[in-house]
This record gives structure tokens, sequence and C-alpha cells, in this order.
């Protein structure tokens, strides 16, 4: 990522939700933020214990790198994956890949026409090369052949086989895989994937949440005119964002990280940046912070890696937040600050959903779930600000009528 300065005229910071201290954005970034933020809340309800995945897509869209989930199956890495993209609309792709997998599977056939005319061509309507938002399952099953051509995409974002030659319009990849593998001859392809999220099925205190969520049908796609537009804005926003108040910090952690024994090469250490730059971005910032660098964990390579990642960083991510990925940046950072603007925007979600629909048992119970938490996490006299009017508004709709 080119690192471009911002100017901007020093003014006084202004206090967020979970009370940090950031500095105004153009109106355009921070509406940008609010909207996507919207999207990701909407695609993340029903999910459990998921929500960090759509958050991450949504982070990685914006940075323009690409996501590896790994985990069992049955653990709802594809179904967090269709419900973002069908919230950020704009062209979705999705194979499961196997060992027998044509290239022409994913890349689209040989347009016979030119080949009649001897010239080898390829149709890529409505395949991998012309998707906009991209879902492989079991990606590392693909044969060599599948795998050298996806890598070139990957990296490049142009599609060249043949004699076809096609600038992608792909803002990110998803791969998913049940392990991470263990051919060495793999760890190029790997390593093309920055970010990574591990998951595990859902613990045994929150099955009934999970019984209810199956219960309850998955939000509506996007209206058309996709919020892609918000993406793309973004993006640009993120390759403009003001780094150099962060850069000390970063490379503090970065070493912090070899030291602690996280194997990171050079390459994933300059692109952790983009991250952050996201990150800030999506908070509706143009100028990064101590607040953002809760994506680090994401970059190192294995789940034992990221736990230990969290541990080694956590004085340095005890501010960190993000308004609109919030699950991920609490997830992440384990900090009180993203705990509270988690509280605060699911909170809000719930009581939304539930002043626009009839009363009903299963809603009073994720509003009492949702109060149960918040005191749970707080002591009464030290409520964070941003949390008492939720905390009000929860009240007053679990009180009997």
């Amino acid at each position: 990522m080119t690192e471009t300065n911002a100017d901007s005229t020093t003014v006084p910071p202004a206090e967020t939700a979970a009370g940090a201290a950031t500095w105004p954005a153009p109106a355009g970034v921070a509406a940008d933020a609010e909207l996507i933020g919207a999207a990701v809340t909407a695609a993340g309800r029903g999910l459990v214990d998921r929500e960090t995945v759509a958050e991450v897509v949504t982070l990685c869209a914006v940075a323009g790198e690409h996501l590896l989930v790994v985990g069992a199956p049955g653990t709802a890495k594809s179904e967090a994956v269709r419900r973002i993209a069908g919230q950020l609309g704009g062209r979705y792709f999705e194979y499961l890949l196997g060992r027998f997998t044509e290239p022409n599977e994913l890349f689209g056939p040989v347009d016979l026409r030119g080949l009649r005319e001897g010239r080898v061509e390829f149709e890529t309507a409505g395949m991998l090369p012309e998707a906009e938002i991209a879902f492989l399952d079991e990606v590392f099953l693909g044969s060599t052949a599948v795998l050298n051509t996806l890598l070139g995409l990957l990296n490049e974002r142009v599609f060249r086989r043949g004699r076809t030659v096609l600038d992608s319009p792909l803002r990110v990849c998803v791969g998913a895989a049940n392990r991470l593998p263990e051919d060495p001859a793999l760890a190029a392809f790997a390593d093309r994937f920055l970010a990574r999220v591990f998951v595990e099925p859902v613990a045994d205190a929150r099955l009934e949440e999970l019984l209810e969520a199956g219960r309850r049908p998955a939000a509506a796609p996007a209206a058309p005119g996709d919020l892609l537009g918000a993406i793309d804005r973004l993006a640009t926003a993120a390759r403009a964002c003001d780094l150099d108040e962060v850069t000390p910090l970063l490379g503090t952690a970065l070493r912090r990280l070899r030291s602690a024994g996280v194997p990171l090469s050079d390459r994933r250490a300059v692109r952790s940046q983009h991250l952050v730059a996201a990150a800030a971005v999506l908070d509706g910032r143009t100028t990064a912070s101590a607040r953002d660098l809760w994506v680090l964990p994401l970059i190192a390579p294995t789940a034992d890696t990221q736990a230990l990642a969290r541990d080694t960083l956590a004085d340095l991510v005890e501010k960190a937040a993000n308004r609109s990925l919030a699950h991920a940046a609490e997830e992440l950072s384990r900090s009180t600050a993203a705990r509270v603007e988690r509280l605060a925007r699911s909170g809000s979600a719930l009581l939304a959903e539930h002043r626009g629909l009839p009363a009903g048992r299963d809603s009073r119970l994720r509003l009492e779930a949702a109060l149960r938490e918040i005191d749970a996490g707080f002591d009464p006299a030290d409520l964070p600000a941003a949390l008492a009017g939720i905390r009000a508004d929860l009240v007053a709709a679990v009180a009997p009528s």
C-alpha cells in the first residue's frame, strides 16, 4: 500500500461511544462507515458466534486483502460469508473445490467460436474472474493448474489464461478449509490470505441461543443499489489513510510478536498496514491510531499464534474498538472499549428489531440476555454513558406491560 498522509487541520479530538479520543473524518467517510456498519449488523443477525467472520470479510474487502477461514465442517463458515455478501451486493461466486475440479469450473470454458478461428480464449461471464466477492470452500484441495491460475488472480486482480487477459473486479476472496495445509508446496499459496479467522463449534452455554437463531429467517439481502460503492469509497480512503501516528506503535507491536515466536514474514508485516488503515476508515476516521491495532492477531498464521498475539499485545490494544466491526474488535483485542462498543451496537439493533416486530417470547429472551450481559460486565456505578441509555431502554422493553 502506498502511504499518503492526508492533509488536515488540527482540531480537538471527539469522544466516541467507547470513550476513546478520535479525530473527526470527512462526512463521506463517516457516512459510508455507518452504512457498512448497518449492513454488517444485518448480516450478523441470526449468526451465533460467527459475527466476526462476517466483519473480517468486510475489513478485508476495504483493505484489498483476502481471508482464510479455518474450522471443522458444519461451523457455519459459508453461511457467514453468504450473509455478508448478500448485504453488500455485487456479483458473488461460490464453489467447493476438490481434487478433480477443472480450471474451467472456476474460470470459465473455452470460447468455442474463438477456438474455431484458432484463438484460445475463455468465456468468463458469471465465473470467478468477474466476481466481486468470492468464496472458495476447501480451497487447498484445488489442483496445481487451479491454484496457479488462482494465485495470479489473487495477487494482481488480473485473470490470464490463453489469450484472455481480464482485469478482475474482485474485492475479496474468502478461502475456507477444515485445517491448515501441511504440504510445504501450499505455503506460498496460503500466504496470499493475509487475514485468518479460526472458528470452533458454538459453546455449550450458547446452544439455546443457537437453536433459537436457527428458527429465525436470515436478514433480507440489501436492496438494489448495493453497498459495494461504499466499500470502494472506503477502500480509496484507506489507501490515503494517515498512518504516521500509529507507525511507531505498529513497529513495536510487530517486534513483540516476532520476539514472542509469532512467525511474520516481511510481506505480512508490511501488508498489516492495509488492515490497520481499513479498520480506521470503517471506524469513520482517516487517521489511524492505537484504536485500530486490534487487527494484528489476524495476521498470525495459526490459532495458537493468534492467541499468543492477543496476550502479547494486550496493553497496546487496551483501548481498541471499532464502531462498524464491534464483534471482531472485541474478540481480537479483549478490550473494555471494544466490549462497550459491541454491547451498545448490539443492544441498539435488538431494540430496533423489537420495536419493528410484534412482541414475542423469542424477542423478549434476547432483550433479557442483552440486559444480563451488560449487568454482568459493568458495575452500575461505573456503567459507561454509552451503555446507560441502552440499558434503560432494555429495562423498559422487558418490563411487563
